[in-house]
């Protein structure tokens, strides 16, 4: 019986050594298989850059071109504000000459009217009851016409100019210093807004 035993292991015993190897031999297997750890960085792959070049080109293009738009669009306004300051001055000073003008020929007519009111007065005896209410017009007319601007030119004892005067007449100078001064004044001068309004006639020593 044990020989029996024995010669039956022996056969067994081969095919218990191919076992044997044939694990060694997966173990080997395995062992040379790298397993994929987790968070193991996989190479990746080369990003293209040539689109995002382009990209930036486009954006510089873009802003160069938003650029000269600005500016092109800000000396068109520039110019458009500057043509209409102009436009505005113009048409100001436009209707302040309109005014001036119209005011100007509102006080011409008048002025005859003061004049008329001097020589009354001058007419008047000084004792006429009359006269003090004259020249209480005569006044009230006159600081009406210095709130408008208007204001009488003093002539006698001036040199003459021919810009201010009208010289009506010329008599010899009885004394040196009085020569080319304003004697008398036939009519009076007035300015209006600081401007000749109407010239002064007057009577010149020469």
């Amino acid at each position: 019986m044990e020989k029996i035993k024995k010669e039956n292991l022996e056969q067994n015993a081969p095919d218990t050594e191919e076992t044997a190897e044939t694990e060694k031999v997966e173990t080997a297997d395995t062992e040379n298989v790298t397993p994929e750890t987790e968070g193991e960085a996989t190479p990746s792959e080369p990003e293209n850059e040539e689109p995002a070049a382009e990209l930036a080109d486009e954006a510089t293009e873009k802003l160069q071109e938003m650029g000269e738009k600005l500016a092109e669009m800000q000396d068109k306004y520039t110019r458009l504000y500057a043509e209409f300051e102009n436009y505005r001055r113009r048409t100001s000073q436009e209707k302040i000459e309109l005014q001036l003008g119209g005011h100007k020929e509102m006080v011409k007519a008048i002025l005859p009217v003061v004049d008329d009111m001097e020589r009354a007065l001058t007419a008047m005896g000084e004792e006429s009851e009359a006269k003090e209410g004259v020249k209480l017009i005569y006044d009230k007319l006159l600081k009406t016409l210095e709130q408008k601007g208007v204001k009488q030119m003093q002539s006698i004892g001036e040199a003459f100019d021919s810009d201010l005067h009208e010289a009506v007449t010329q008599i010899p100078a009885t004394e040196e210093e009085k020569k080319n001064k304003i004697i008398d004044e036939i009519q009076k001068g007035y300015y209006l807004n600081d401007k000749v309004l109407r010239h002064a006639k007057v009577v010149v020593a020469v």
